[in-house]
C-alpha cells in the first residue's frame, strides 16, 4: 500500500514537471517565431541595401507601404541610409555601414535562435522521456488498484 502512495506522489510531481515542461516549450517556441520574423525582416533590409548600391540618385522605386501597397519615390541619395540602433531611435550610415550593421544584427540572431533551437529541442526530449515515465506510473498505479 505505501509503494501505490509513493506511485501517485511520483506521478503528481511527475504531472507538474510535465506542465513545466509543455510551458518552457512553448515559451521558447514563441521565441522562435519572434526570432524566425525578426530574421526575415533583417533579410530583406540586407537585399534592399544591396540593391540601393546599384541604384543611381534620383532612380524611381516603389517603397512597400503595407497591405501590398506601394509609392513611388526619387532616390534623393544613395549613399546613405537610416538604420534603427534601437527604442525608436535610428541614426544615418553610409551604406557599407549599415550593411555591416544589419549583416552583424543577423548573425547574433542567428546564433540566438541556434541556442533557443537547442533548449527546445532538449526540453522535447525531456518532455518525451517524462511522458513514457508517465504512462509507465500509470499503468503502475491502476494495477495497484485492482
Amino acid at each position: 500500500m505505501a509503494n501505490v502512495n509513493k506511485d501517485e506522489e511520483d506521478l503528481r510531481k511527475l504531472s507538474i514537471e510535465m506542465r513545466y515542461l509543455e510551458q518552457t516549450a512553448e515559451t521558447l517556441q514563441q521565441r522562435i517565431n519572434i526570432m524566425n520574423a525578426a530574421m526575415t525582416d533583417l533579410t530583406y533590409a540586407n537585399m534592399s541595401i544591396a540593391e540601393l548600391e546599384k541604384e543611381k540618385e534620383n532612380a524611381e522605386l516603389l517603397v512597400p507601404i503595407g497591405g501590398g501597397s506601394y509609392v513611388k519615390v526619387k532616390l534623393a541619395n544613395t549613399d546613405t541610409v537610416v538604420v534603427g540602433i534601437g527604442s525608436g531611435v535610428s541614426i544615418e550610415k553610409t551604406l557599407p555601414e549599415a550593411k555591416a550593421i544589419v549583416t552583424e544584427r543577423l548573425s547574433e540572431l542567428e546564433k540566438t535562435m541556434t541556442s533557443a533551437q537547442q533548449q527546445f529541442a532538449q526540453v522535447a526530449q525531456r518532455i518525451n522521456a517524462s511522458r513514457k515515465r508517465l504512462e509507465s506510473l500509470l499503468a503502475t498505479v491502476r494495477e495497484g488498484k485492482n
